[in-house]
């Protein structure tokens, strides 16, 4: 054998070892998207009558494998010993060949311990990888993410304000009330959406996120159903301040 037939099969020996060594793969899980990691995502119990759930991102640092791989969530922090009657994960698949996914935490609020419970306080519990054979620790930053807990119609985070790509609600649908948010939620049945100028979809349902083109379309929607609430009725909706619903 020449030496260089020799470097050439080291050089095949070490490729292989890189591809098929998944013996330290980590696994990172976060909220949000593949460009902005959120701390936290807010689920409010009162917007499903009985099960909703919280969608997030797993994916490993490591090489994929030729098997499926398995993960599960583990509840630890905050108000976790309260709500673990309302929490339903699963055991995750990651897909031979696959680097990741898409995947849901289920909470049931008819499950809730008290029908009043964070009504007035919101709760929080976070989740982790469960530890297993198969993923170690993932990188920094992306080790768990929080589920801040409402259980009363609140205003979205992102009405006012939202980092770019991301576009503020009240840019399409005015100022804040409770009673038009109630509206918006009976008419388009979408409940703590965003809207994102970076998305060409009109509306994803995994990741709640709908187009900028699309918002206007629902804006749309939206003041021909108010126009249709207010000629069937003897007064024009008005809001919990008394003054008139607009878009």
């Amino acid at each position: 054998m020449t030496a260089l037939t020799a470097l050439m099969v080291m050089g095949c020996d070490k490729e292989e070892v890189s591809t098929y060594d998944t013996s330290r793969t980590g696994l990172d899980i976060w909220v949000g998207n593949a460009a902005a990691v959120y701390e936290s995502v807010t689920y409010n119990y009162s917007y499903a009558y009985e099960e909703g759930s919280v969608t997030f991102n797993a994916q490993i640092s490591g090489m994929p494998a030729d098997h499926d791989r398995t993960f599960r969530l583990e509840p630890f922090g905050g108000d976790s010993a309260l709500m673990a009657s309302t929490i339903r994960t699963e055991e995750y698949v990651i897909p031979a060949g696959s680097i990741g996914g898409t995947y849901q935490v289920h909470f049931n609020s008819q499950k809730l311990s008290s029908p009043d419970l964070f009504t007035k306080n919101d709760g929080r519990i976070s989740f982790r990888v469960a530890p297993n054979d198969d993923f170690v620790i993932g990188t920094e930053n992306r080790q768990q993410f929080t589920v801040v807990l409402k259980n009363y119609l609140a205003k979205p985070d992102n009405w006012d304000s939202a980092n770019y790509p991301r576009v503020a609600l009240s840019k399409y649908f005015g100022n804040y009330s409770r009673v038009k948010y109630q509206f918006m939620i009976e008419i388009l049945g979408l409940i703590d959406f965003e809207i994102n100028y970076n998305t060409q979809t009109s509306y994803d349902p995994e990741l709640n996120v709908v187009s900028a083109v699309y918002a206007v379309y629902l804006q749309q929607v939206m003041q021909k159903a108010l126009a249709d609430y207010n000629a069937s009725h003897d007064t024009p909706l008005t809001d919990e301040y008394g003054n008139p619903v607009i878009f």
